[in-house]
């Protein structure tokens, strides 16, 4: 299973977020500027992020985006999920109830291991909030404290 730059570089403006939360709205374009993504494709990814209700949107001279909630009530998983869909690494297996059936599935042997794949990767992801990440960031101490590369 590999993660589109929609899952990689949504977590990467989160994680900046989060590193800044509680300063107030930070624009898209400062984001965009230190994660060395474009502005135009945060834009449509804090769309999915703020119809999730992961982030809110500030309008005006001072407005961005803050998280909708507090770091450490972000699970990384959320991120993916909406950026990227659910968590499979097949179909027959995925997290979305209805989808991905087969004919095959109740006498499916490797539909077992699949199941355990997908329910490994969704406990590391759910394990994991913004805020154990900006404490990982600092345990990391770069000389700049906002210079941590995800």
């Amino acid at each position: 299973m590999k993660l589109s730059t929609r899952g990689e570089y949504g977590l990467r403006a989160m994680f900046d977020l989060a590193q800044r939360y509680g300063e107030g709205p930070i624009s898209l374009k400062s984001v965009a500027e230190r994660q060395d993504i474009s502005e135009h494709y945060l834009e449509q990814l804090f769309a999915s992020l703020r119809k999730a209700g992961l982030v809110r949107s500030v309008r005006g001279a001072q407005g961005g985006y803050t998280l909708a909630r507090e770091p450490r009530e972000i699970k990384v998983g959320e991120i993916i999920r909406v950026l990227e869909g659910p968590i499979a690494p097949m179909d027959c297996v995925s997290e979305e109830e209805g989808e991905g059936t087969c004919a095959r599935a109740e006498t499916c042997v490797a539909r077992t291991i699949w199941e355990k794949v997908r329910d490994s990767i969704a406990g590391v992801l759910d394990s994991i909030t913004l805020e154990d990440m900006v404490a990982e960031a600092h345990r990391l101490q770069p000389k700049d404290k906002y210079m941590y590369y995800i």
